[in-house]
């Protein structure tokens, strides 16, 4: 199949790698597999976990987590472990393979913002290596070595990071960078320089700083901090940033992440601190799974960087009030992004560039082992800043606490934290139970058997007997078999509204009708390039989680799944007539007539169904 858009010879080589790729090959490169049913198992990469739930199917070319959702082909599974984008996953397994990427002639919009980008990460680069060399070899850098080495930062980490130290002068920069060809625009876009306010012409924004570089997960440097040695007044900043261009957005940017990714992994968390010198006074004493936020709040951006390489973060944020709240304001964003979250909270007011400075490695390795949890820190909090003299703010602070405990899935852990908050507030445990309650979203489901449903599935991962688990299994029945049968999809949705289905389902209903139209059949690389990545994964879900049977198996499944659907739809239209016919009991005969009349005809229908199965 041809993506919109793309040339002839870019399809036969994304094809030509396709069909040289083994998944087992890809995936066995991160994760230790281990056989077992037909199919190979291991720890997902992709969040913290002590049993193997990561699925790897090498006969349909599919990886799937039962543990966070995770899934796709090997390309999606690079894009996801390397934090790349798919078609870059495409061209790193091309390079690995030694198959060369076509080459495909660019408009003349494509080239010139490609020369652009270029011309700023050069003009980045240039600066970067400039502030290196002033730091390392001349005498104007000596005051900027000094500092670097009081602080404990080696020769070592001054190369790795690439620090370096803008001197004072006022232009001396923009005069290098003008004689390699650079216009004054192209050096004020990546914010390197700043028109003057009096007078024509243009000086060095960073004067009299240690400069360090930012970079991008690639490596290429978007930016710089620059931190002053001493500050001669109040008005100037202790540090100074890149403002926003067209290669550098806070938001979207981790300070440290392009060395640590690996470390990151190995290690299954990393640790969040506020600023570049904690991160690299870490770094430099070998805490190597470590980011920094570049001053910033903590964003969904940042999460979603941070969970491609490991679930658990721990935020190590400066112990001051601003330090605090800045990690309040995170939890929930890291909680919402499925991560596990801890928290240090560093001694003595310190922030960890001083605490690591003073006490060492192993003393911040025991930070790390005795970090609090999300709960346990939230709580803390709440307390220390409650006004617990009175009743209204002892509940004040219980709702404070409630939304962080009331989805604890464990009684005993309930009962602990009942317990906990109970004697921190000092307030009634019955009464802590009560507003608890309130806060609870688990829903008591009604559970029922349906062997018709489960019996053929004795390749599929363990069904739970719940209403739910039932009806979505029923659906992924639907779905797996339509993607070779289009016809079947279709007399399926005549029984079945497609409302029932889930959105990610609908989604990949819309899409195999896409296929239909276009006369073309679906494959799984047009999957991975065609639908969003929640889709995506769920439809892998479904194929590692199916099961290849004879024809005449599928036609049974099919059937039996479609009954229960539609047993399901119909109970549900049944029940809202029902509601309706109640309504119109007292005040419009002929409509309760009518209402009556179908609800009838839909329980008749409900009946022969039934007594089919």
């Amino acid at each position: 199949m041809r993506s919109s858009g793309r040339s002839a010879e870019l399809d036969e080589f994304v094809e030509r790698v396709n069909e040289r790729t083994d998944i087992y090959s890809v995936v066995s490169r991160y994760v230790q597999l281990t056989q077992r049913n037909g199919r190979y198992w291991g720890r997902c990469p992709f969040h913290n976990e002590k049993t193997a739930s990561f699925s790897v199917s090498a006969d349909k070319g599919l990886f799937y987590c039962f543990g966070c959702g995770a899934g796709g082909n090997a390309f999606k599974f690079l894009s996801l472990i390397e934090n790349i984008s798919y078609f870059e996953a495409i061209k790193l397994q091309a390079q690995r393979l030694d198959i060369d990427l076509p080459t495909r002639k660019l408009s003349p919009e494509e080239e010139r913002r490609r020369r652009e980008e270029k011309d700023l990460f050069k003009i980045n680069e240039l600066a970067q290596d400039f502030y290196h060399e002033c730091l390392i070899k001349t005498a104007r850098g000596e005051v900027g070595r000094k500092y670097l080495e009081a602080r404990g930062i080696t020769a070592e980490t001054i190369e790795n990071f690439k620090l370096g130290f803008a001197p004072e002068e006022w232009d001396n920069l923009l005069t290098t960078l003008r004689r390699k060809g650079f216009s004054h625009q192209q050096i004020e876009t990546v914010g390197l320089i700043t028109k003057r306010k009096n007078s024509s012409g243009y000086y060095d924004r960073f004067r009299g700083r240690i400069m360090i570089p930012i970079t991008d997960i690639f490596g290429h440097v978007v930016g710089f901090g620059g931190r002053v040695l001493e500050a001669s007044d109040n008005e100037t900043p202790k540090y100074l940033n890149t403002s926003e261009t067209p290669i550098f957005n806070k938001r979207n940017l981790l300070f440290g992440l392009d060395k640590s990714n690996r470390a990151i992994s190995s290690a299954g968390k990393a640790i969040v601190v506020e600023g570049y010198m904690d991160a690299i006074s870490l770094f430099s004493a070998g805490i190597k799974n470590v980011v920094a936020s570049l001053g910033t709040a903590f964003t969904p951006e940042h999460a979603k960087l941070i969970t491609r390489y490991a679930k658990k973060i721990i935020f190590c944020y400066d112990s001051d009030e601003a330090g605090q709240k800045a990690t309040i304001r995170a939890l929930p964003i890291v909680q919402a992004a499925g991560a596990e979250v801890f928290i240090i909270k560093v001694p003595d007011g310190k922030d960890p560039d001083e605490f690591i400075r003073k006490h060492g490695k192993e003393a911040f390795e025991r930070l790390i082992n005795n970090a609090e949890t999300m709960i346990d820190y939230r709580i803390n909090y709440v307390v220390a800043h409650a006004d617990l003299s009175t009743i209204s703010g002892k509940v004040q602070a219980l709702h404070d606490i409630l939304p962080v405990v009331a989805n604890i899935n464990s009684e005993i852990m309930r009962n602990e934290y009942r317990k906990k908050i109970s004697s921190a507030l000092i307030m009634d445990e019955h009464n802590i139970a009560a507003e608890w309650k309130k806060f609870s979203s688990r829903p008591i489901r009604e559970t029922f058997r349906e062997p018709e449903i489960k019996k053929v599935a004795v390749q599929r991962a363990p069904v739970s007997d719940d209403k739910s688990s039932l009806f979505r299994l029923a659906c992924e029945d639907i779905l797996r078999i339509s993607w070779h049968d289009n016809e079947a999809l279709e007399y399926a949705l005549k029984l079945v509204p497609q409302e029932i289905f889930s959105e990610p389902h609908r989604e990949i209903i819309k899409w195999y009708r896409t296929c239909a139209t276009e006369e073309r059949r679906p494959d799984k690389m047009s999957a991975a390039e065609e639908l969003s990545e929640a889709a995506y994964a769920e439809l892998s879900r479904i194929f590692i989680n199916g099961f290849d049977a004879p024809p005449e198996t599928d036609e049974r499944v099919f059937d039996d799944a479609l009954k229960f659907l539609r047993l399901t739809a119909l109970n549900k239209r049944y029940q809202e007539l029902i509601a309706q016919a109640e309504k119109y009991a007292s005040n419009d005969k002929e409509t309760y007539n009518k209402t009556v009349a179908e609800s009838l005809k839909i329980k008749k229908e409900i009946d022969k169904l039934q007594s089919k199965r």
